[in-house]
């Protein structure tokens, strides 16, 4: 649940640059031209400077403190090493980097140049998320990704050698020609590299995407024909549930195993409604302000939430282009309090969540826990409610009905 006070923020810094366009892929980032970083990297130090006074404007609080910090994207590696090192030190500049900090970068395979581990080893980078997707070389290629298992190997070396050894790696389920045994080669190399972290996606079927676009339409372009039906995905993710955990890699939310201590803690920020801070493209916030919400509007004492997210469209953000703010109504926040404490197997805590949000809200919640647990989806032991194995797999549904449960009109 929200921490009724957290003095300590994060930061996601978004850079969308990349060398090629994956198939699957339904994020806003993009094959640029190099002479874009700078002007980009220059917004982003121009936000990072300015994030103080917006915030005094928008009336929410922005704690000076970082903890955690992302680079996400796109593949921040691309960036050049000098501006890898303007980037950090306007960070550090306008905020005040908690030692002991989790600094990630997210990079791909092959695309980490001497210099540029350098200066993410300067910076204090000290967590690395490569997106590997798949170990086996046919389907890798397939879904325009440019390295090879040998690859992904021989950066870990490099990484480990740099003295990262908190280390990701993300593979997707679904990818077109994926089997179940080139699926098992994938799992068994990931757990035989002995990283600490692992991220296990269903691949998304949806318009955001051209693999997707071409999957929806029946196509066969990206090889769309081949990829695994809904049934194979989910034998799939439940192999590998199963082999991970028996790897040391504990599954701690939907998509995400790790070893003892090494789960992201910038994720789990997010699933814990702590405030923090995105610059970038289509980069989103979530920041609290000081005066609390009159609790005769949600029978509980909470905080004002703001959301924001910044534009998707590059040339708009280098132009200045406006964020989108929205504050979060009673309603949502505790529709976001059930389905966010859901996605960890921890799983959502019936009493802190009545004692933050009040009975009237909480009541058709219980309602919808009552319904799903009779459909065994959801599991309820004591006062925790956590999905069950069924409701990892159809997680969608079980939110949508905490989106639609009665709230006699406190929206």
């Amino acid at each position: 649940m929200a921490a009724d006070c957290d003095n300590a923020l994060g930061l996601y810094l978004s850079v969308p640059f990349c060398r090629s366009k994956c198939t699957y892929c339904n994020f806003a980032s993009g094959v640029y031209p190099a002479s874009e970083h700078g002007r980009y990297v220059d917004r982003l130090v121009d936000d990072l400077h300015n994030a103080g006074g917006w915030a005094a404007r928008m009336g929410v609080e922005l704690p000076r403190a970082v903890d955690t910090i992302y680079l996400g994207g796109g593949t921040p590696s691309l960036l050049e090493p000098e501006l890898i090192a303007r980037l950090f030190a306007a960070i550090r500049n306008e905020f005040d980097v908690e030692t002991g900090a989790e600094i990630t970068m997210e990079c791909a395979p092959g695309q980490i140049g001497d210099e540029a581990l350098d200066a993410m080893v300067q910076a204090g980078v000290n967590r690395v998320s490569l997106g590997v997707q798949s170990f086996v070389d046919r389907e890798a290629a397939v879904s325009g990704r440019l390295h090879k298992r040998e690859t992904v190997l021989a950066d870990l070396l490099r990484l480990r050698a740099a003295g990262i050894d908190n280390l990701n790696l993300d593979l997707i389920a679904g990818l077109a020609g994926q089997t179940f045994a080139s699926w098992e080669e994938s799992l068994r190399t990931l757990i035989e590299t002995g990283v600490p972290h692992a991220s296990v996606y269903l691949f998304e079927v949806d318009e955001d995407s051209r693999l997707g676009r071409e999957r929806l339409a029946q196509g066969s372009r990206y090889f769309a024909n081949l990829v695994p039906s809904d049934d194979a995905m989910a034998t799939m993710y439940t192999a590998a549930i199963e082999q991970l955990c028996r790897a040391g890699l504990a599954q701690y939310e939907i998509s995400n195993f790790a070893r003892e201590g090494h789960a992201s803690r910038h994720n789990l920020r997010y699933w814990s409604r702590r405030p923090y801070l995105g610059v970038g493209l289509d980069a989103s916030s979530m920041l609290r302000a000081p005066r609390r919400l009159d609790s005769r509007e949600c029978g509980g004492d909470l905080p004002r939430v703001l959301r924001t997210t910044a534009t998707s469209d590059l040339k708009a953000y280098l132009e200045g282009g406006e964020i989108e703010s929205q504050w979060v109504s009673p309603v949502d926040q505790h529709e976001e309090a059930w389905f966010l404490g859901l996605r960890r197997n921890c799983g959502a805590r019936v009493g802190e969540i009545e004692r933050e949000f009040g009975g009237r809200l909480v009541a058709g919640a219980l309602d919808a826990v009552q319904r799903l647990a009779k459909d065994g989806l959801l599991e309820c032991d004591g006062e925790i409610v956590r999905l069950s194995a069924r409701g990892r797999l159809l997680s969608n549904e079980v939110f949508q009905e905490f989106l639609a449960v009665e709230t006699a009109g406190a929206r």
